[in-house]
């Protein structure tokens, strides 16, 4: 495949971190977080090119050794308040540079390392739907969610109880993969670009936010049979 065609891949993957130092470059089944989220961009049959934008020189070496390409982030954007969103912007400039966009990108996390091929071209695929500018990646979620004030959020704690299963069916969002078409992404500058939609993943795992997200994918990986 020509590295100009098929989507783009964006993976933003910055150096600080304050909940779990070196975050990206942190091991799951032997593999950094950067590693595992570039192999799976390069899965994707509706994938053309991968590039991480990262301003660390550590995340650049491994990215590249896994086969993506690295556009290097200016200090500016860097920070942990500075959004991903401005990451994306900003690599889509540089690499505009040499040579058109491709009409759709996807923009996948690290922290979420059990993300494959075949999810990145369902959630790609949604795209395909005239008029459809963006989609996502989301969970089914079964329970039953309350306000910190007592009141119900999907349910009514003042009427009898229902049956899970009877709840309004509700999903959500796994922060895994986000998919565009460029130009709605590069106009709105938000990763939901009206019309948008999401896309049920069944088998999405846990993400990682905290040390004990990170030590159960951990778990999750040697635990599993063969």
């Amino acid at each position: 495949m020509d590295p100009f065609s098929g989507a783009l891949a964006l993976i933003p993957a910055r150096g600080g971190s304050k909940g779990i130092p070196g975050k990206n470059l942190q091991s799951v089944g032997g593999v950094p977080l950067i590693g595992r989220t570039v192999a799976a961009a390069k899965a994707s049959s509706r994938v053309g090119r991968v590039v991480v934008s990262t301003d660390d020189d550590a995340i650049a070496t491994a990215a590249k050794e896994y086969g993506a390409d690295v556009v290097r982030r200016p200090t500016a954007i860097a920070g942990d308040k500075a959004s991903s969103e401005s990451a994306l912007l900003h690599a889509l400039d540089e690499l505009e540079q040499q040579k058109p966009l491709p009409e759709r990108l996807v923009f996948l996390q690290c922290t979420s390392p059990f993300t494959h091929g075949a999810q990145i071209d369902r959630v790609l695929a949604a795209l395909d739907t005239p008029g459809i500018n963006s989609s996502f990646a989301v969970a089914p979620w079964h329970g039953f969610l309350w306000r910190a004030d007592g009141d119900g959020i999907n349910h009514d704690p003042h009427q009898p109880r229902r049956r899970r299963q009877d709840l309004e069916p509700a999903f959500l969002e796994t922060g895994a993969i986000y998919a565009m078409t460029t130009a709605a992404f590069r106009t709105s500058g938000s990763r939901f670009c009206i019309p948008w939609q999401p896309v049920v993943i069944d088998d999405s795992g846990p993400e990682i936010d905290t040390p004990d997200d990170l030590e159960l994918c951990r778990y999750m990986l040697t635990a599993a049979p063969g």
